[in-house]
This record gives C-alpha cells, structure tokens and sequence, in this order.
C-alpha cells in the first residue's frame, strides 16, 4: 500500500498514483465534508507552543490510537528530541539526522533498525536537529524528511502518520506540513493561557495564508490541555470555528505520570476513556478553514486586568533616546522679524 503524501523533490517522474494524488489536491476539503476520506492514511501535524504538551498528547494519542488497532507512526519533528522520550519511557531515541552523520562518516546507509523504534504497537522516530548556535531547526526538518524519502517513506502502510511540531517557531522547515501540503489537517494543542493561544492564532493565520496559494491543508480542531475551567481556550476554539477535540485537565495525577514516563493513553489508566474519545474525534474531524483573530481580538478573549487593558501607546522623542546627552540644537531655519 502506498502511503498517500505528495512527492517532495522537485523533477523525476510522476507515477499515476501521483497524479492522482495531485488531481484529488485540486478539491477544497476544507469546504466540504467528503463522506468517506479519499485516502488511507490520515497525515496530521500538530502543532503548539513549546512546552504546552504536544508530547504528552501526542505520546498517548498514538500508544491508544495502537491500542484501538490502529497502525501509527509517530514522528518528533521538534529539535529537542523529546516527543518519543514519554512513549520509551524516558529513553533517548537516536535521531535521524544524528544517525544519518554517523553512518555517512563511516560510509554505511541508514536502514529502518537504526532509527524506527516500536512499543505498545505504536511505531516512533525523531528528526532531530542541530545544537543550539551550530545550524538551523528548520533546515534540519527538511534533510530528515529527504532521508525519510530515501528510507521508502511513501511505500509504508499506517493508518496515522502524527508529525509533532513546534508552534512558535516561524523558520521555514517547521511550517513544512502546511505549506507543501504534506498533511491533511492540523490540530492545535493550546491552554486557557495567552501565549499558547497566541502560537494557535499564528497557526491558524499560516493555515489560511497558504489556503490563498492553492494549499488545501485545514485545522481539525484544538486539544485544551492542562484546562483549569477558565475557559479561554474554548472561547479562542469558537472565535477562530474550529471545535474542541479534547480537554485534558490540569490535575496533579497527570501531571505525575508524565514527570515520570508513564503512558496514560490506555485502557487500563483511569484517562483511558478520555483518550479513547480523542482518538475518535481526531480521526473523523475535518479539516476546516479557521478565522484567526487580529491582536486585539485575541485580547479580549481575557480579562483585561491581565492583559494590560488601557494602555495608550506614547511615542518617544528624540531628547527621549538621547538622554542625558540631549541638547537644543540651532535651527536652520529662516526667521523673519515682524514689524
């Protein structure tokens, strides 16, 4: 079975697969609702702020997704490495890219042993990326996704392919998914807190912008996680008319497990059922087109005594900037005396 993704390089000869691929691309599934999907695999990016739980989302999303009899493939495309680190139970995955280097130096070939990994049925790999200050994240997205070509990535059978992916970086290789279609849909992970909601808006402002260029990827929906009741994300979801998938509540037990590696997407965990129902809305949500929000309009989500409301913006003057070292200077210009 050949995995249902758009070819990535650029030339070469297009199968009639491919073609077909390219002329189902032509329809606007953001617009309609088709009654059965036009293809196998599900490819979803999510994507969030850092450190709001995409991991923990993702890492037991895909471990219940196996359990209900699923064939996922999860795959971390964030630099830190960490979205397979709660599924192996706080082991270090070998990155692809790392892999890739360290077999090219000793002139061998990557094979599918050296970076796929499996537990609970769920199979897992990470992109990995370069060290802080010595490359580019995003450019390291691109040269993992050409290895996973070269590893036979378009001829592999899942039923989910789930891309893990920073929310609040803006480079290039990090928007990938969107803007070369390479996934169906987008789902958003986000909190009642500004800032989360604030990386879900730009997502959604991207979602839109490449929709303008003939992009036909959509947002399936937001997954609130550690939700406090506040209600800001759910107010952010119906703002922008995506629906909410999940809320996973902000409680100590939580909290806990994922501190300490332990999967809580299965039906022997107490939030078993809460999953379950995730894996259910991820797989039939549909990809819509979301209105994202202007600055202010994110703003007034919140109470105003947290955002700074009424504050005027006061421009500086130039003896502002100079401080201490501001002095009058003469004009130049001609002033005549009145008789």
């Amino acid at each position: 079975m050949t995995l249902d993704i758009p070819n990535l390089k650029d030339g070469g000869t297009i199968s009639d697969f491919d073609q077909r691929l390219r002329e189902e691309a032509h329809e606007d599934l953001a617009d309609i609702i088709a009654e059965e999907p036009t293809s196998k695999t599900q490819i979803i990016a999510i994507y969030g702020k850092g450190g709001i739980g995409k991991s923990f989302t993702l890492a037991n999303l895909s471990h219940m997704m196996a359990e209900q009899g699923k064939r996922v493939l999860l795959i971390g495309c964030d630099p830190k490495s960490d979205t397979t680190s709660l599924l192996f139970g706080g082991k270090a995955c070998p990155t692809i890219i790392e892999t890739s280097t360290r077999k090219k130096l000793a002139g061998e070939e990557v094979a599918i042993g050296d970076v796929c990994f499996k537990r609970g049925g769920v199979f897992a790999m990470e992109l990995g990326g370069p060290e802080v200050g010595r490359g580019c994240g995003g450019r390291g997205i691109i040269h993992g996704f050409e290895l996973l070509e070269k590893l036979g990535f378009h001829d592999w059978d899942f039923d989910y392919v789930l891309l893990d992916f920073l929310g609040d970086v803006v480079c290039g290789g990090f928007g990938l998914p969107i803007a070369r279609d390479m996934a169906q849909k987008v789902i958003l992970v986000g909190s009642n807190d500004l800032q989360s909601l604030y990386v879900a808006n730009n997502v959604c402002s991207a979602v839109e912008y490449f929709r303008k260029l003939g992009g036909n990827v959509g947002v399936a929906g937001l997954v609130i996680n550690k939700d406090d009741g506040s209600g800001e994300a759910e107010a952010f979801a119906k703002a922008v008319d995506i629906p909410v998938l999940a809320s996973i509540p902000q409680d100590d037990d939580l909290r806990k497990k994922s501190a300490n590696y332990q999967i809580v997407g299965t039906a022997q965990s107490q939030w078993g059922a809460l999953f379950a129902a995730l894996g259910e809305n991820v797989a039939v949500a549909p990809p819509v087109r979301p209105e994202a929000l202007s600055q202010d309009g994110l703003l007034e989500l919140f109470d105003g005594s947290e955002t700074g409301e009424g504050v005027v913006l006061e421009p500086a003057t130039d003896e502002d900037m100079r401080g201490k070292n501001a002095e009058p200077r003469e004009s130049l210009e001609v002033v005549y005396d009145t008789v």
